[in-house]
């Protein structure tokens, strides 16, 4: 009997290094909310803040949630990006109007931005998988409303 719990007990040892691997909570949900936003046809990569000279300790742990614009549209995009600021949307770099869509956004969401490629927002990813339909029903309408 002595010696099946020293087994165990020296398997235990050896095992409890690969504790460190398994995901945590906080993983597994966003990599749940990463999945929903890929099957919403969005796409998550990491991108600089357009607001970072206002909001310089809000940029570790954002990520970009992006649509794709298709090549074909009846004129270019400017460029623009929008952050939030005391709960209002400012333009970054030049004063253009804030989109209907963007205003729409909840408050999880820090910045917005628009390119020749893409529509975007910039959030912590704090909240769940309702957040994320939500951005890429917004974003659908966006990336409709740019392309006309």
């Amino acid at each position: 009997m002595l010696n099946f719990l020293l087994i165990i007990m020296v398997i235990a040892v050896a095992l409890a290094p690969l504790t460190h691997f398994l995901p945590s909570k906080r993983t597994r949900k966003v990599a749940r909310m990463r999945e929903s936003a890929a099957i919403l046809g969005l796409f998550v990569e990491f991108r600089d803040l357009p607001a970072a000279g206002n909001q310089r300790g809000a940029t570790s742990g954002v990520i970009y949630y992006g649509k794709r614009l298709p090549n074909m549209r009846a004129k270019p995009i400017e460029t623009a990006a929008w952050g939030r600021s005391h709960g209002e949307w400012r333009s970054v770099g030049h004063r253009l109007p804030v989109p209907l869509q963007v205003q729409e956004l909840s408050m999880e969401i820090i910045a917005a931005s628009v390119d020749q490629s893409s529509c975007g927002v910039y959030w912590a990813e704090s909240a769940g998988e309702e957040e994320v339909q939500h951005i890429a029903h917004i974003l659908e309408r966006w990336c409709e409303d740019l392309i006309r």
